[in-house]
């Protein structure tokens, strides 16, 4: 029987790139999408990997891809969604056609790719799909308003497929990775002519998260994700700061939470909210 196959969206870099190697190194084949020709040789060094060009934005091409990426080796076992970029910035600099590309290529897209592995795992009555969402999601954070809308959309997606899919032995999961060392934040569409009003407040947060974690952590998540067999847990999360806010979250409560971490994100954090608080782990090499 041929080895098992996974399909990893965005993997020019980041945590598809670290997936990539981390699902070949585990005996997987993987079919990896880069958005940019430039990019197909990125895993050519590895000898179960094909990869092919996707932009997820195209959603005639997602919603064809299914069977494109399934002929690659024969057969289609897991798909991870996780292209995907960040729009920063207030909401009132944002604009409205910054908010649709935002949510064309984190929910749409993503839905879209959703859509056409489905059927395939349906019929077969095995596969998982993992959906990259964001800690976002969970967390509250000032400027990056349309981005963890966007991802609690996709957290939300999740919830609903897992529960519609499981009769047909399809496993749909979310995962909420923390603040990580990635190219996410070089390569941010950020509002433009932002009023003055919002300049100190919007440089203190963002000196607030200059520490990243290790990339690493969250490959080795999603290898758990698809390999655990776990039917009933839906959101996983990487990273220290990951894991503790939904924890953190639940043990004070939404209200106290909001207001610690409002506070925290004005350059005031409590005695409180720093010894709950991990902050994120740098890579070690």
């Amino acid at each position: 029987m041929s080895a098992k196959t996974i399909v990893i969206t965005g993997t020019a870099s980041g945590f598809g790139y670290l997936g990539v190697r981390r699902f070949a190194e585990a005996g997987w084949n993987v079919v990896a999408t880069v958005r940019k020709e430039a990019d197909l040789d990125v895993h050519a060094s590895i000898d179960n990997v094909k990869t092919l060009l996707l932009d997820v934005d195209d959603e005639n091409a997602d919603l064809g891809f299914g069977a494109l990426a399934r002929s690659q080796f024969g057969r289609l076992d897991a798909l991870i969604n996780n292209a995907g970029y960040f729009q920063g910035g207030p909401l009132e600099a944002t604009t409205m056609d910054q908010v649709h590309r935002q949510f064309q290529t984190n929910v749409f897209g993503l839905i879209a790719l959703n859509k056409t592995v489905i059927p395939i795992f349906r019929k077969q009555h095995s596969g998982v799909i993992v959906n990259v969402s964001s800690i976002s999601a969970d967390a509250g954070f000032p400027y990056t308003s349309v981005y963890q809308a966007s991802k609690a959309a996709v957290a939300s997606l999740s919830e609903g497929l897992h529960a519609e899919l499981a009769e047909f032995g399809v496993q749909v999961k979310a995962l909420h990775p923390g603040s990580h060392e990635t190219k996410i934040f070089s390569k941010v569409d950020r509002a433009e002519n932002v009023p003055e009003d919002y300049t100190a407040s919007w440089n203190t947060f963002a000196s607030l998260n200059l520490v990243r974690s290790d990339p690493a952590l969250t490959a080795e998540v999603m290898l758990r994700m698809v390999t655990d067999g776990d039917t009933k847990k839906i959101h996983y999360y990487s990273g220290p700061d990951g894991e503790a806010i939904p924890r953190v979250k639940q043990l004070l409560g939404q209200d106290w939470y909001l207001e610690e971490l409002t506070a925290r994100n004005r350059g005031e954090a409590t005695a409180l909210w720093n010894a709950l608080m991990p902050t994120p782990t740098k890579a070690t090499n």
